[in-house]
């Protein structure tokens, strides 16, 4: 998961990793002292099956395993002890080969140059504009060198969303053209659309589906709430950024033909619309106020924009394994649950740091408690001695503190037919560090499994509550969101925030959250976590055993986008 700007911000899964700049994370507060390992207090005597969950996250959240970065030595490591419990918990292979293991080839790329742009009004000079203060480029994924000249048209958000009556290219022919636009939807959107309708990706897509050959973003003059100031852009554009390679070693992009070509400040942006119908002080004003609306402004000239990409190749795995479904027809039929088990690595060494001070992200709650939940949902499963109907995956993929990569990866590349996929249900970052009292399921309400979710839930004694940050959009920002992609109905399970729950979920946020403080000194509740996993297991062998597949609700957004099996 990965750092945003304020303590509910910090809640954010991880965003996609075709964000419109190369800055890295937001600086976070100095964390409190690591405090001393009190191995007595680490190694108390627990019941079986707190102790089984445990013991994988103090292996998996070891310091030797140096927080599981992608690519890294120790993640294959934390792959291979994966591998080996799915092995031990009577799980086939999946992967490649016959083998646990499916290899995911990686690409790290950042900006390679500053890159060039120069803006030529329709009736004047070429206007070289000045990086750091006009623009900041954007590394393309897909190409080593970019070179796009063309007009440039305000498009607003970039967004087309006919359920809320918006078309910001309505009237507009961007063929061929750069289209200029904010980043960030409208906050009367539901929050799994406002967050859809804001990702960088999904404004590309529209982009390339209107024929347009380029994206510029325009710094708002109200920031959003996981916005970056300009200048922080400027100061860290060509820090590295990663996903899955193709063939050729570029990355994967998910619209190759309209790239991100870079941000342009405000100072720019007022460059761009000298001449135009609707000057760039008139468009500011709205960007600054409540709820703005957007029209259409052609621009008065033509912006040329060059940028380099330096690619370096790398390569991880996602970790499979399956329990083969016992109905002859239904037994075709997959329900993956998933969970990423890469964390965020060592953090680099901070001017006046002390000496030896940790920098060791263990990801004990983010998210080795979703791998151990993972492993401990697979034992239930051989354990009950009764097969599942259907065939249950159990998918932990690497990347996702990358941008969803591995999952993305598997999801375009599946072991499976991805046709016989019929549900995925995600585990990431159970925050187990208080009793319960409710839960959250991003995308029960979307699909036919929303029914099977609230009775797993009360089962435990508990109800669904909604979501508490819509603004955050947490739907489409885990890997479950890869299989919506697909088609694939799909939920994603948290303890709630009533009770203590909210005071204990934000001190972890603000004080552990993407530090080293993510470790075994936290007092994680393993009795919550036998809970957590219960509730799981419960909704997954529902789902493995009922007589119909999941679907999509009749008219559901995303069941629609994505063509997905529908309720008629």
């Amino acid at each position: 998961m990965v750092r945003t700007l304020s303590a509910l911000a910090l809640l954010a899964l991880s965003t996609s990793a075709l964000a419109q700049t190369n800055a890295p994370p937001a600086a976070a507060a100095p964390s409190a002292p690591t405090p001393m390992l009190d191995t007595a207090a680490i190694n108390a005597p627990l019941p079986a099956d707190q102790a089984a969950m445990k013991a994988h996250v103090l292996f998996l959240a070891s310091d030797a395993m140096k927080g599981r970065e992608a690519g890294s030595p120790e993640f294959d490591i934390a792959a291979q002890y994966v591998a080996a419990q799915f092995y031990a918990a009577g799980l086939r292979p999946a992967g490649d080969k016959g083998g646990y293991l499916q290899t995911v080839p990686l690409v790290t790329y950042k900006a390679a140059a500053k890159g060039d742009m120069v803006w030529t009004a329709r009736r004047g000079s070429p206007q070289p504009l000045v990086f750091g203060e006009d623009f900041v480029p954007s590394a393309n994924p897909a190409a080593a060198t970019t070179n796009v000249s063309a007009p440039v048209v305000f498009v607003g958000r970039g967004i087309v969303a006919p359920q809320y009556a918006i078309d910001d290219y309505k009237g507009v022919d961007v063929r061929g053209k750069i289209v200029a636009i904010f980043a960030g939807a409208p906050e009367t959107f539901g929050g799994e659309e406002r967050a859809y309708f804001g990702s960088p990706a999904t404004k590309a897509w529209i982009a390339a589906q209107h024929g347009a050959i380029g994206i510029v973003t325009l710094d708002a003059p109200r920031a959003g709430p996981r916005a970056r100031p300009f200048s922080a852009l400027a100061q860290y554009y060509d820090s590295p950024r990663m996903t899955w390679a193709n063939p050729d070693g570029t990355g994967t992009s998910p619209a190759p033909t309209a790239p991100y070509l870079g941000t342009i400040s405000q100072a720019g942006a007022e460059k761009l619309f000298a001449g135009a119908k609707t000057p760039w002080a008139t468009i500011a004003a709205q960007a600054a106020g409540d709820n703005p609306t957007y029209r259409p402004v052609a621009l008065d000239g033509t912006l040329t924009a060059s940028t380099r990409t330096a690619f370096t190749p790398g390569a991880s795995s996602n970790v499979i394994g399956v329990i083969p479904g016992a109905d002859p027809v239904l037994g075709k039929e997959v329900v993956i649950l998933s969970a990423h088990l890469d964390h965020i690595g060592v953090s680099p060494e901070r001017p006046g740091q002390p000496a030896g001070a940790d920098r060791i992200n263990n990801g004990a709650l983010d998210n080795a408690i979703g791998i151990a939940s993972l492993i401990e949902e697979a034992k239930k499963f051989t354990a009950s001695g009764t097969p599942p109907k259907r065939t249950v995956m159990f998918l932990a993929v690497t990347g996702e503190e990358k941008g969803l990569v591995g999952s993305d990866f598997f999801a375009n590349h599946p072991t499976v037919p991805l046709k016989d996929i019929v549900a995925d249900v995600n585990l990431d970052m159970p925050v187990l560090l208080y009793k319960f009292e409710d839960m959250i399921v991003f995308g029960a309400d979307r699909s036919t499994l929303g029914p099977i979710v609230k009775a797993a839930v009360n089962a435990q004694g508990v109800d669904l509550s909604p979501d508490p940050m819509p603004e955050q959009g947490f739907f489409v920002r885990s890997d479950h969101f890869n299989f919506v992609k697909k088609g694939i109905p799909s939920v994603f399970l948290w303890p709630g925030m009533k009770g203590e729950g909210r005071a204990k979920f934000e001190d972890f946020l603000s004080h552990r959250y993407h530090r080293p403080g993510d470790d075994l000194t936290q007092p994680i509740l393993w009795d919550q976590g036998v809970r957590f996993v219960a509730t799981n297991y419960a909704i997954a062998r529902q789902i493995t055993d009922a007589p119909a597949r999941p679907m999509w609700n009749k008219g559901d957004y995303f069941g629609t986008t994505y063509k997905g099996v529908m309720v008629k």
